[in-house]
């Protein structure tokens, strides 16, 4: 529990600090515009002095765009990965049916940004309607970040959509609050459905599309506690020199995918089932209070029921025998 603790307050404080240099660094902007376009430009240098991330904006929200690159900017090495320098474009739709439109289809309405991998680019709605806090927002930006890092990280090869989610989740720090506990109560309340289901039909309303993520975080979160980080980036690296995604699997954790799936479930019906979820202090004070209820309300109807019986049993005030006949 202290430890968890620590990690949590350690978590905290990395999220505060790239707020707060999100909110000081500083970014050039360039003074282009696109003939024929209302798009600007906005370009941030690395550490390196490389431009790492080069954003576009419309109309006002040059100040949403400049904040968001210095996020991004403020950002270290995302966990297993080589660091390569990566190179990416930020887009800010100026409303919803631009964001539509640059993604090619509809984006549900609880997404917060989109990654495009195939052409390195990250879609986040303008601040306009954004309903998210500051924290959320750099949560939201790691996450799209992550997606972008691991398919520049793996190249043209297939990344199977619950770890390419499971792994963004977990790197971006969603997973270590209250993750676990929204995961036990899904689970407590429906098993874990296959992780290929998963990947092949990942759902659009935000309840089962959250169970979605945290359920692929689990994964990720579960490969790291088996083996640590060095574990996950060895198989990272393996996969990325190998070319398969299983010969990988089999090669640092000696498990096939359904030997892993097994295990998996094993591993997440034991931490954050029905034990889990009676276990946390909210959730447990909550069914007392419940029972607590229940068994009060039982008792007076009892209660009631007894003295309606008493009563039947009563003589009548004015008895028959008592009037003069």
């Amino acid at each position: 529990m202290v430890r968890k603790l620590c990690k949590s307050i350690v978590h905290v404080q990395q999220l505060c600090t790239i707020i707060a240099i999100a909110m000081i660094t500083p970014v050039v902007v360039a003074a282009q515009q696109d003939t024929g376009s209302a798009w600007r430009y906005l370009e941030g240098a690395g550490a390196s002095g490389a431009i790492r991330v080069t954003a576009r904006y419309q109309g006002s929200d040059s100040l949403r765009a400049a904040r968001a690159v210095a996020t991004l900017e403020a950002m270290g090495p995302l966990p297993a990965l080589s660091g390569t320098d990566l190179h990416a474009t930020l887009t800010v739709a100026p409303n919803r049916e631009v964001m539509d439109s640059l993604v090619g289809g509809r984006v549900p309405e609880w997404a917060g940004a989109v990654a495009l991998s195939e052409r390195m680019e990250m879609i986040v709605p303008s601040g306009r309607f954004w309903p998210g806090s500051r924290v959320e927002e750099v949560r939201v930006l790691r996450h799209e970040w992550a997606h972008l890092a691991l398919a520049s990280e793996m190249g043209r090869l297939r990344i199977p959509r619950w770890f390419n989610e499971g792994y963004a989740e977990w790197a971006a720090g969603s997973w270590r609050e209250d993750g676990g506990l929204k995961l036990s109560l899904a689970l407590a309340f429906g098993g874990a459905p296959p992780l290929d289901s998963i990947a092949l039909s990942w759902p659009r309303d935000p309840v089962p599309a959250e169970v979605a993520y945290l359920l692929s975080a689990s994964v990720v979160h579960y490969l790291v506690e088996s083996s640590g980080i060095a574990g996950l980036e060895a198989f990272i690296a393996a996969w990325k020199q190998g070319g398969s995604f299983d010969g990988a699997l089999r090669e640092v954790y000696g498990a096939t995918p359904g030997q892993l799936e097994t295990a998996w479930r094993r591993w997440v019906g034991r931490r954050y089932g029905w034990l889990a979820v009676l276990s946390h202090s909210a959730v447990f004070w909550t069914v007392l209070a419940a029972a607590l209820s229940a068994m009060f309300l039982v008792r007076r109807r009892y209660r009631r029921e007894q003295m309606a019986r008493l009563r039947a049993g009563e003589p009548p005030d004015d008895p028959d025998f008592w009037s003069d006949a």
